[in-house]
């Protein structure tokens, strides 16, 4: 820690302790001094904040303060929780998060089953999925992927870090069923689509494919981080 800029440090620090979110590395870019080496500082903090109750970590492209998971037990409290995810919505997202970019027709073919308006919604307004582009087929249909948001709520740095067959199988969440199996890993999944072949998709009409119905059945919105 001796060879970076003590200064410099406090700056990184404030700045990442400050946000309610994790902090894009371009933005710490954009905020340190211009003779700041932030890839040194960020080394710096998150080694000084190794063995504290909070850790520095990388989440996505951003990093951020977050609690040691040695000791979230000790953290925990009791609440209840009114609504949870329901397994149409749980099912989609792990969809999205193995097979992205993936459409609502191909969520749809992998689950078996049609996907009701409202599913879709509570993902997106929960910020775990949002859409990738508009695939270059007939229809130009919008794909989807998860956000950042997705990795900060599930305590993970990256997409590579979801669970594989082995991982899955060892926790015991897969068994011989056909519904199941149609997770598999990564590797297995079909190859994403070229970036090339997608189109940037207007804000103004991430939504103007499936309404919110409230009357759908498909209006539970969050799950509570173990």
């Amino acid at each position: 820690m001796s060879n970076v800029d003590q200064q410099h440090l406090k700056i990184l620090e404030a700045l990442i302790f400050a946000s309610a979110q994790p902090v894009p590395v371009k933005v710490l870019e954009d905020r340190m001094p211009d003779d700041a080496d932030l890839d040194a500082l960020l080394e710096a903090l998150k080694n000084q904040y190794e063995d504290h109750g909070v850790n520095l970590v990388q989440v996505g492209k951003g990093w951020a303060f977050r609690t040691d998971p040695d000791i979230a037990q000790s953290l925990m409290v009791d609440r209840t929780v009114s609504r949870k995810l329901s397994r149409a919505a749980v099912e989609t997202l792990a969809i999205c998060a193995y097979h992205q970019p993936v459409t609502r027709a191909e969520i749809e073919e992998i689950r078996g089953v049609g996907l009701s308006k409202g599913t879709m919604d509570v993902l997106f307004e929960a910020g775990w999925i949002r859409p990738r582009g508009r695939r270059q087929t007939p229809g130009k249909p919008v794909t989807w992927g998860t956000t950042e948001g997705f990795l900060d709520q599930f305590g993970m740095e990256s997409i590579d870090d979801l669970p594989g067959m082995d991982d899955l199988k060892a926790a015991g969440l897969i068994d011989k069923r056909p519904a199941i199996q149609t997770l598999g890993t990564r590797a297995d999944m079909a190859p994403a689509a070229d970036p090339d072949e997608l189109e940037e998709v207007p804000e103004e009409e991430v939504m103007s494919e499936a309404p919110l119905d409230p009357d759908d059945g498909e209006d539970l919105t969050s799950l509570e981080a173990e």
